[in-house]
């Protein structure tokens, strides 16, 4: 028995909402990747770590939300906590990988086209992992072509904000690498939601109206506290970056004394150069 799926149960809200804590996961993510780039080697590592941390709570934090307006009319969903956050874990990780391909490389063409096809396929594990965790009455089938299609949506926008954000200098071109993220995510998750079928496992005899008979699902109830903790970490890293103003505008440390380059900065910036 095919499932009757609604995937805007609350309507724009949750895209709306979903998209909103995707941008502000990149937002933040990217900004540490570029901050990346003008600081010491030392100081790098930390960078590109919150910059993963960041892009992958989001990522996580966004699909979850837009889950909270999937429903299936016939069947109560529920969720695997261990499959749901190996998914958060997976992002990190993957996306971290491809930023700190980024951020090590430069704005090379192979780094970019390799950090930002793993940034992708980050994006794309989390958001199946995430769906097998779900647990319901019905048997979950895909549609290739529009799987393949959902991959490749998120490899290439993750791509473009990725060489948007270390080449491009400037607020409004940090907000456009940020929206640009948000949409391969929330594109991927709703191009991935298009390839679902529901095929129900159910009595051969039900009655015609299901409603008063089967349990109505509740994922706000059962996603909401899982939330909570991406959603104060990207919190924390707001502040972090508060702190730090050129974290947020991508301009290079200022020199200590005027006309003096501390012999880092010399080592650093040549190695820049010799990546473009």
């Amino acid at each position: 028995m095919q499932g009757t799926v609604d995937g805007f149960t609350y309507g724009l809200v949750t895209p709306v909402a979903a998209f909103f804590m995707a941008a502000l996961g990149a937002a933040l993510g990217l900004r540490c990747t570029t901050r990346s780039l003008h600081t010491t080697r030392s100081c790098r590592i930390g960078w590109l770590a919150l910059g993963s941390l960041s892009i992958g709570s989001g990522v996580w934090t966004m699909h979850f939300i837009a889950m909270t307006g999937f429903t299936v009319r016939e069947a109560p969903i529920s969720y695997d906590k261990a499959l749901t956050f190996a998914g958060l874990a997976v992002a990190v990780v993957m996306i971290g990988i491809g930023i700190f391909i980024v951020g090590y490389r430069g704005a090379t063409r192979m780094a970019l086209i390799t950090g930002g096809t793993i940034t992708g396929l980050g994006i794309a594990s989390m958001h199946y992992l995430g769906m097998a965790g779900m647990r319901m009455a019905a048997h979950l089938a895909y549609d290739t072509p529009l799987v393949v299609l959902s991959v490749l949506i998120a490899g290439v926008a993750a791509t473009g904000a990725l060489w948007a954000a270390v080449t491009l200098r400037g607020a409004l071109s940090g907000l456009g690498a940020s929206i640009l993220m948000a949409v391969a995510v929330t594109g991927m998750h709703y191009t991935g939601m298009a390839a679902l079928d529901v095929h129900l496992h159910l009595p051969p005899t039900l009655p015609a109206d299901l409603a008063d008979v089967l349990p109505r699902d509740r994922p706000a109830e059962i996603i909401g506290p899982m939330l909570a903790g991406p959603a104060c970490f990207l919190l924390l890293a707001a502040v972090v970056l508060l702190f730090d103003p050129r974290a947020m505008t991508g301009d290079p440390d200022p020199y200590p004394r005027v006309g003096h380059r501390p012999r880092s900065m010399v080592r650093e910036g040549a190695a820049r150069a010799r990546y473009r």
